[in-house]
């Protein structure tokens, strides 16, 4: 029941500090940090008390609850938890409670019902990771949604409603054609066997043609890179971030983005082998557009939160063009890549709010000259903006190493041009420190430095993607089996479709064993 009640704590704290923000303004916050500190313990102790690598044997599912719901629909309250999403966790209730540290002096107007939508959009995310009912799955994913519009167009900035808006309406349409791929799975899997079920392990073995297959594939690929989000799927985003209130962008960035590479590992891989293997190519090729045209328009902008925006379609584009490369290096890519984006992208989302709060514009071009009187601030802005280039001995830099690795093998020519976009990433990066931190004040703002609470904030993400940067494996073998339960449908393809499985499975294996010859006819093996 444990993972039941880490919902129940977060839905429950919601409506708590949303009552409590009647009496006492600093009451929500107090609430609304314990509850998440209370999850997050909660998710530290099932990773410490029961050790992922141990449960390869019988699976990777380290615990499971199944309670009947609505029966006579084949519906029931069903959720598991593995390696990925344990550290899907894990990064969720580490970025809340940063969340609600950010807005602690930020939020000032309806401090109640701030906290009740933060909370409520953590218990959805903290859904989406751990159901196993398609049905459950589409109302969490709906959950995230609502609160998430209220963030944005309550407490968001000048343009708030026109950003709410768009977000609303290209995540609620694209949600709508995935529930129309879920029904079409359930009447599918009802007819060919006489059982209507939503449950995702008994879906799991639904036969359909190849026609049908592509269409119920592209019904979840539609929600899923709306919210990853791919180019050209990706014109919310740029608006939501730069309107929403800081918490509201660490929530986007660091979680909801997310949610669309776990939904591409968790559903698209395991149930449609096939159609994925058809539509590798293109995929691949849509991810490798978004690392550039991501990079291009991020070294463009003026407008702060715009600019670290565009960074995340950029290094989104790694998580599209891993995912479809079907190997265990790229996938081991793809997981560090969304946890060190949710810290660096986010950690940068934090900066532009600390600095917003201290010279209210978001300008760039007004900016400048302020590591004189900020060193702090410089130095950690420093190690973020590096992160984000990819620089060695930080996670972002093995999270990119390692998706490169895998998708060379799948396609050398795409991952040529995904490499450009790591050369463009120095650029918009290093203007980054060029223009806020470097040269000449431009204007008479004499920033004061990190405080005490902001320090706080700040360290323990520069500590993990340290930690993640030198000591990769921890992450790596946590999540293994969940890797090798989503790519063993690939390993029943025909071998006329399929990419190398047979690859090197570890970071740990001789780098000489990377290059393997092809097989004949090219990197998919098409004759």
């Amino acid at each position: 029941m444990i993972l039941l009640w880490i919902i129940v704590l977060l839905m429950a704290g919601g409506i708590l500090a949303w009552i409590a923000g009647r009496v006492n303004d600093m009451l929500p916050r107090w609430i609304s940090l314990l509850v998440i500190l209370a999850a997050l313990a909660i998710s530290v102790w099932l990773w410490m008390a029961d050790p992922v690598t141990a449960l390869t044997p019988k699976g990777p599912w380290i615990v499971h609850l199944r309670i009947p719901w609505i029966p006579q629909w084949g519906v029931g309250f069903d959720l598991a938890l593995d390696g990925l999403s344990l550290l899907m966790l894990l990064l969720t209730f580490l970025l809340g409670a940063l969340a609600v540290l950010v807005s602690w002096n930020e939020i000032y107007t309806k401090v109640g019902f701030f906290h009740f939508n933060l909370l409520w959009v953590l218990a959805g995310i903290t859904g989406v990771f751990l159901t196993m009912d398609l049905f459950l799955f589409y109302f969490f994913w709906e959950v995230m949604l609502i609160p998430m519009y209220f963030l944005i167009g309550i407490w968001g900035h000048e343009n708030r409603i026109y950003a709410a808006y768009k977000f609303f309406i290209f995540t609620q349409a694209s949600g709508l054609l995935m529930l129309l791929s879920i029904l079409s799975l359930y009447f599918i899997h009802g007819s060919q066997t006489g059982v209507y079920t939503f449950n995702y392990f008994e879906l799991l073995g639904t036969s359909f043609s190849p026609a049908v297959g592509m269409w119920l594939m592209f019904g979840f690929l539609a929600a899923f890179l709306v919210k990853l989000p791919v180019v050209p799927f990706h014109s919310w985003l740029p608006d939501a971030h730069s309107q929403a209130p800081t918490a509201g962008s660490v929530i986007l960035a660091g979680l909801l983005l997310k949610t669309g590479a776990y939904g591409l590992l968790r559903f698209v891989l395991p149930f449609f082998p096939d159609a994925a293997q058809e539509f590798a190519p293109w995929a691949m090729l849509l991810g490798v557009i978004g690392i550039l045209y991501g990079a291009v328009l991020a070294y463009s902008q003026t407008d702060l939160k715009r600019l670290v925006a565009y960074t995340s379609v950029s290094h989104m584009g790694f998580v599209i063009l891993g995912v479809f490369a079907f190997n265990e290096l790229a996938l081991q890519g793809v997981v560090m890549q969304m946890i060190t984006h949710g810290l660096s992208t986010g950690a940068l989302f934090i900066l532009a709010g600390f600095l917003y709060d201290r010279i209210h514009t978001r300008n760039i071009e007004k900016m400048g000259g302020f590591w004189a009187t900020a060193p702090k601030m410089g130095v950690i802005a420093l190690v973020f903006v590096m992160a984000s280039l990819g620089l060695p001995g930080l996670g972002n830099f093995i999270a990119e190493f390692l998706t490169l690795i895998g998708s060379w093998q799948a396609n050398n020519w795409l991952t040529v041009f995904a490499t450009i976009g790591i050369v463009l990433a120095t650029a918009y990066s290093l203007r980054i420190l060029k223009k806020v931190y470097y040269g000449r004040n431009l204007t008479d703002h004499l920033i004061h430095d990190l405080s005490a609470r902001e320090m706080l904030i700040m360290v323990p993400m520069v500590v993990l993607l340290l930690w993640l940067g030198l000591f990769p494996q921890t992450v790596i073998e946590t999540v293994a089996p969940s890797i090798n339960e989503q790519l063993q449908a690939y390993r029943n393809v025909p071998e006329k479709r399929t990419l190398s499985l047979e690859q090197p499975k570890s970071i740990t294996q001789p780098l000489d064993s990377l290059s393997q010859p092809k097989p004949e006819g090219g990197a998919y093996g098409l004759k």
